[in-house]
């Protein structure tokens, strides 16, 4: 899935700078593969901390309402919570992991998770809880498998939590203004193509079909198109084909017809305040960027229409998923894993999926039908709900982005999209260029 929409936008900020890059942080010190993983003693006792990213204050009430009913519910346990504001929280999980003081349990990205689980410091809590596959399977397909790591066998490294669906928002005024069918939205990236071109024809320059973004479109976008990302042992990248070809292609021509803002190719522009200002067609795959233009934007939410995510040839959509991981080493690995499993339990994602804009990860929360309710089909923000509870039954591990590809890798890739899109070489150099480097990086990381 593309990483640009679902978790950037409104109660996005439940993960804002949890994306945490690999550059240069090449940790040493602290936790290590060498490190012992803790073993259970049945005691659920001991103090433990539990670290979240910016949940205060807007989540305050509902985090500490369920430490209380666990401190309750085991009273030889004391759970710490510590809340960590966006800006420098990739320094301090960094600066933690060094130090070796990890908290005992830590909300993680996919990225974090990675970052941590690669050097041996988060436990293995398929091992750890006892988990049986038909337990796995109570969870949203793809979720569990997400928080597993290359050569790792079955080992699952984080518990999932709350996960963000890819939905598609439009404003059906402007699309029906360049002679498109409303009911009729794209579900394929090459009709998404044709799409945005009608726009650009239509819009004589007073408006955009969508941000190019190629960070937060890639690999999602060659997923899509059946581009094939990694080799079948997932050692290298294989995505320099026809197909990756083709998208460089129709970025570039729509990208010199006006389909897209200039600027939108090299940063990151407020895509809310571009889609709320009927500047672009096309807003973020995000049910929280629904609500968020519902509050800030009424003219705008008023011709928002809601679809299904574009799926291609996958024919199922990626997941963005927070997890909650354990320290390895942790002087209380009961207390940490019933804690994790507390906070991740199906009641406890309903309660906090109607605080915030975001989905449980266990497929007995998704049946609640807090998650089914259409209403009258009318209210964006409602049928947004729904449509991303129904996309979540088919999401799947390979619509999402691999672990192998990096913040790294995608930086790689990204600076020669933009030297294609832009004209400076042509698109199968770009291709060619952008798998070289990155199985130079993908290459490095398996040497350390």
């Amino acid at each position: 899935m593309t990483r640009s929409n679902p978790t950037r936008i409104a109660v996005a900020l439940l993960a804002a700078g949890a994306l945490l890059s690999s550059a240069g942080c090449g940790l040493s010190g602290g936790g290590s593969d060498d490190a012992k993983q803790s073993v259970r003693t049945g005691e659920v006792a001991g103090r433990i901390t539990f670290r979240t990213l910016q949940l205060k204050p807007a989540f305050t009430a509902y985090v500490q309402g369920v430490i209380d009913a666990f401190e309750k519910q085991y009273p030889q346990a004391e759970v710490v919570w510590e809340d960590v504001p966006g800006d420098g929280y990739n320094e301090k999980l960094v600066a933690d992991a060094q130090a070796g003081a990890l908290p005992d349990v830590v909300n993680l990205s996919t990225d974090s998770f990675q970052l941590l689980g690669d050097r041996g410091m988060l436990a293995d809590v398929a091992d750890v809880a006892e988990l049986d596959g038909a337990l796995a399977k109570e969870y949203v397909p793809g979720a569990w498998e997400q928080f597993k790591l290359p050569g790792r066998g079955d080992s699952v490294y984080a518990y999932p939590w709350y996960v963000t669906p890819e939905i598609l928002t439009y404003n059906r005024e402007l699309f029906e203004k360049a002679g498109l069918d409303p009911d009729r939205p794209p579900t394929s990236v090459e009709q998404f193509f044709d799409c945005a071109e009608r726009i650009a024809a239509a819009s004589g320059g007073r408006y955009s079909a969508f941000m190019a973004d190629p960070k937060g479109r890639l690999p999602g976008d060659w997923q899509k198109m059946g581009v094939p990302i990694l080799s079948e042992k997932q050692d290298r990248f294989t995505f320099d084909t026809d197909k990756a070809v083709e998208w460089v292609e129709r970025m570039k021509d729509l990208y010199a017809k006006g389909a897209m803002p200039k600027e939108s190719l090299l940063k990151s522009d407020d895509i809310n305040q571009l889609y709320g200002s009927g500047k672009i067609v096309f807003g973020p795959g995000s049910p929280g960027f629904v609500k968020d233009i519902k509050q800030n934007a009424p003219q705008i939410y008023a011709k928002t229409q809601v679809a299904g995510a574009v799926t291609g040839k996958l024919g199922h959509i990626g997941i963005y998923a927070q997890s909650l991981g354990i320290r390895k080493d942790t002087e209380h690995l009961d207390a940490a894993a019933e804690f994790a499993k507390w906070v991740t339990n199906g009641p406890n994602q309903v309660g906090f999926s109607r605080k915030a804009t975001i989905y449980p990860s266990n497929a007995q929360g998704l049946a609640d039908p807090f998650f089914s309710d259409k209403g009258d089909g009318k209210d964006a923000e409602t049928l947004a709900r729904a449509v991303g509870a129904d996309q979540l039954k088919t999401a799947a591990l390979d619509a999402n982005t691999p672990v192998q590809w990096t913040n790294q890798v995608g930086d790689a890739v990204v600076r020669e999209m933009q030297k294609a899109i832009q004209g400076e070489q042509d698109p199968r150099t770009a291709v060619r260029k952008a798998q070289e480097a990155a199985n130079k990086l993908l290459a490095a990381a398996a040497e350390k």
